[in-house]
């Protein structure tokens, strides 16, 4: 069966990377189609296939500011031409759903529709992050870049989507049902095991994007004074760095290796930001960390509350400065109720393996 997997664009391995990589997996002679590659930037396992790249990869500075072609990206999805394929899977948080399959079956594996354009539109464009004139043109090609998002969505077959929040939001923008299969999570490597835990330790790792809200952990742990290690980088690092206190460490990027033993030394991992689903609160669990999470999105998926039988982590009902803070407290007094093995076998349900096995099945129950 000759299969083309469809990404947005390989910059860097994030959670929708491990969805490919898994699909890399699963079909080892598959081709690549992605917006733009930056080669190094991704696991061998991906940049062992034949990677075919649009013209948006040539472009002036595309490395670094590559969102900044938005609007040229359903041009750029729509100008591939996909022939002789038995079957298109596409991996998609922006445009990589709306590619032309060429006849073959289009399933969409889908992050969640179009952020950008959808309910994440004012957390991307604002006075802080942008100018006046700017805004006045965002403000004119969106709804344009709504319209193909809608129309391009017929081109899908069959939507999977990443949790039941995601599917859920399908069924609201597309007025499509979704099935759901959860991302796979590398279980196997992140484990708990030996190492010191600190009382005052907390962690956060995320790609410094708007809406992970950092700047609401930061914030909250400059107040309590409590200290807080964040791991990872992205386009708002300056301004996340500035003016911070003391007791934050920011680290940068880091290897796999150290991020293992950042889950394992810390004494609860901090999950401010409402998403799709959550990889990281899932590493966390699988290395011995519970989890104060907002109680959104993807982590009521993932993450059992103090008022579960097993629980794995607190829940704040609101991304407030004092809903956090209260939740660390809470988290501080109530910390002998989370076992380390209900969060081993929390996270254990989330694996590469069993999102291997469902979506060979999805596969199968379709063709």
């Amino acid at each position: 069966m000759k299969v083309a997997l469809v990404h947005d664009w390989l910059t860097g391995m994030r959670g929708g990377e491990f969805v490919l990589e898994a699909l890399c997996e699963l079909f080892p002679e598959a081709d690549i189609f992605t917006l733009l590659h930056i080669p190094g930037s991704v696991s061998p396992i991906i940049e062992k296939h034949t990677i075919h790249t649009s013209f948006i990869g040539r472009l002036p500075d595309v490395e670094r500011r590559y969102r900044w072609y938005l609007p040229l990206m359903p041009m750029a999805i729509e100008s591939f031409r996909l022939e002789g394929y038995d079957l298109v899977i596409s991996s998609s948080h922006c445009v990589a759903k709306g590619i032309r399959p060429g006849g073959a079956p289009h399933i969409c594996y889908c992050h969640t529709p179009m952020r950008y354009a959808w309910d994440m539109y004012h957390h991307y464009f604002n006075r802080q992050r942008m100018g006046a004139a700017q805004l006045f043109a965002i403000e004119r090609i969106i709804p344009l870049m709504r319209k193909w998002d809608l129309a391009s969505s017929d081109r899908v077959d069959a939507f999977v989507a990443n949790s039941a929040y995601v599917a859920r939001r399908i069924g609201r923008i597309y007025r499509r049902e979704a099935s759901v299969v959860h991302p796979p999570v590398d279980v196997e490597y992140f484990t708990s095991g030996p190492s010191q835990k600190s009382e005052d330790h907390y962690l956060m790792v995320s790609a410094f994007a708007p809406y992970k809200r950092i700047d609401l952990a930061l914030e909250a742990f400059g107040r309590m004074g409590k200290k807080l290690v964040v791991a990872g980088g992205g386009e708002d690092d300056a301004r996340l760095r500035a003016n911070t206190a003391e007791n934050i460490s920011f680290l940068g990027p880091v290897s796999k290796e150290r991020l293992r033993e950042l889950y394992k030394s810390a004494a609860a991992f901090i999950f401010p930001g409402e998403e799709d689903f959550g990889i990281t609160p899932v590493e966390a669990m699988a290395c011995g960390a519970p989890v104060i999470a907002y109680g959104a999105g993807g982590a009521l998926e993932t993450v059992a509350g103090l008022d579960d039988d097993r629980p794995t982590g607190v829940f704040f009902p609101e991304q407030t400065v004092e809903a956090l803070i209260e939740a660390v407290e809470t988290f501080e007094k109530r910390r002998g109720e989370i076992r380390e093995g209900d969060l081993i076998n929390r996270a254990a349900g989330f694996s590469t393996e069993i999102f291997r096995e469902k979506i060979a099945a999805r596969v199968g129950e379709f063709l």
